[in-house]
């Protein structure tokens, strides 16, 4: 009788240390961060249509309790950086440009950004971040990312990102996903440098140089 007693309190027993590596597992990784960046692979990889390399891919998003900063009623300003890991995994594989970059044996990651806050995101608001390409040279891609509330169409946040290609010739990378479309509409242009990303560049370069001078 001890014996079977004791087996009993088993399940109770693993029941207690499933929920201390579940609550282990939520503390030292996001699991909501990397569940979010899978159902958002799944979604732009198999559900959503293609798109061309110099459209717009439309990435909707809401701001919930894990987002607000100690104010508690609008989105922390880091949480804006954090969407765009989102919007661009839905960019990359619906334009077919991180399939395209690693066929080639490539690499791409972030090497700057530039944020610029104009209205607070509130609390539970829903909002659509609108992510394309606004330039390219040998070997970056520069990302525009508005962060637009669908109700009244107002762009709450603009930032531009800096993408470094490596391993890869990007322009090739680029003239691919524009043939691609080539029987469906005319093959654009390559887009003219717009004067806040020229002047962005500019004073990347002034800082490199003050950088690489001190050390």
């Amino acid at each position: 009788m001890a014996e079977e007693g004791k087996m009993d309190c088993n399940p109770n027993l693993y029941l207690v240390i499933l929920f201390v590596v579940v609550v282990l597992v939520y503390q030292l990784t996001e699991i909501h961060y990397f569940v979010r960046i899978f159902v958002c692979f799944v979604r732009a990889r198999y559900l959503k249509s293609k798109l061309h390399i110099l459209g717009t891919a439309e990435y909707d998003s809401r701001c919930t309790t894990t987002d607000v900063d100690y104010l508690l009623f609008h989105m922390n300003n880091g949480r804006y950086l954090r969407e765009l890991d989102f919007a661009r995994t839905d960019f990359f594989q619906r334009t077919g440009l991180w399939s395209e970059i690693r066929g080639r044996g490539g690499q791409v990651y972030m090497s700057a950004s530039s944020a610029r806050y104009r209205r607070f995101i509130r609390l539970f608001a829903a909002f659509r971040v609108q992510t394309r390409i606004v330039y390219w040279d040998e070997e970056t891609l520069y990302t525009e990312h508005r962060f637009v509330t669908p109700d009244d169409g107002f762009v709450r946040a603009i930032i531009y990102g800096q993408q470094k290609v490596v391993q890869c010739d990007l322009q090739k990378v680029m003239d691919e996903l524009l043939s691609r479309w080539a029987d469906k509409v005319e093959v654009p242009p390559k887009p003219k440098c717009p004067e806040e990303i020229r002047l962005w560049i500019e004073s990347s370069r002034v800082s490199s140089l003050k950088l690489r001078t001190k050390s």
